[in-house]
């Protein structure tokens, strides 16, 4: 048998974590994985394969683009975090924490067309060389560098500045205000967010993001104080991006989007935020250069 059962439960971990990155779905990784043993399987007659590894990733890997272009022929479009199920959510969420994956890179991924994200995954995010992605794809090594190239400026590309009148320069919000509100939101600091809110700060949200006969509409500082502690699993699912040219926080757990949350403030306070379901055409942009570190 060209590889054994050893081998390959050396090499799963790294299929697996290459499989979520092209596939953004663990349950989705387990079966490519899964069927690239299967094929590994049905190769025992075949010559002894020199690296078993390297076998394996190009294997699970042409099994992802596989999938990656089935997906774009149905006109598939990638799953918010609302249509996934709760087991799979956890699992997805669970990879991200345990990785450190970047959210905000999961989020962008989705947006790159299949060569491209393969390309991209396989070169800079597990260093395989561009012959063998070359071979994944079936096209050539300066192919699979300019779907490489291409896949970092979509992914990289920061939107561009807001025109800075009077009216833009108040509703640009305060980076520094936001991610402390944020720190302590994670943590249920109820003492700080009060801090950092107005008196007659807002939340306004979507319905369909709030307990039934929950208000979409809350005034005051310590009424949305009191109701973010509720909500820190949420918030610890933040990532930064940018939509439509102007930068928003992301609740994306598992690397699904859920909600965007926009926030306005006026000196050290957050005076206003706004909870905006995500939406299938939602086309999200890299906030800074480090977005998908």
């Amino acid at each position: 048998m060209p590889i054994t059962v050893e081998e390959f439960e050396t090499a799963r971990p790294h299929l697996l974590s290459a499989a979520h990155r092209l596939l953004g779905s663990a349950h989705d990784a387990q079966d490519a994985v899964q069927t690239a043993w299967l094929r590994a399987m049905a190769a025992r007659s075949s010559p002894p394969i020199e690296n078993p590894s390297a076998w394996l990733t190009t294997v699970t890997a042409r099994i992802c683009l596989d999938e990656l272009r089935a997906r774009r022929r149905r006109n598939e479009a990638p799953l918010l975090a609302d249509a996934v199920p709760a087991a799979e959510l956890a699992a997805d969420e669970a990879v991200l924490r345990t990785e450190d994956v970047s959210r905000a890179l999961m989020v962008l991924l989705n947006q790159l067309t299949p060569p491209q994200r393969v390309a991209y995954v396989l070169h800079d995010l597990f260093s395989v060389p561009f012959d063998r992605i070359a071979h994944v794809l079936d096209g050539t090594v300066s192919g699979a560098k300019k779907h490489a190239s291409r896949a970092r400026q979509r992914l990289g590309g920061t939107p561009h500045a807001p025109e800075r009148d009077g009216r833009a320069d108040r509703e640009i919000p305060d980076p520094e205000i936001v991610e402390a509100f944020l720190a302590a939101a994670r943590t249920g600091d109820t003492r700080r967010m009060l801090q950092l809110l107005a008196p007659d700060s807002v939340r306004d949200a979507d319905a369909a993001l709030l307990p039934r006969g929950t208000r979409s509409l809350v005034v005051g500082a310590v009424d949305i104080a009191t109701e973010t502690v509720h909500f820190r699993d949420r918030i610890q699912a933040v990532c930064t991006l940018a939509l439509d040219d102007r930068p928003v926080y992301v609740i994306a757990p598992g690397g699904h989007p859920l909600a965007t949350i926009e926030f306005r403030t006026a000196g050290p306070k957050v005076t206003r935020i706004t909870l905006r379901s995500a939406r299938i055409d939602d086309r999200f942009t890299a906030a800074l250069p480090s977005a998908t570190a």
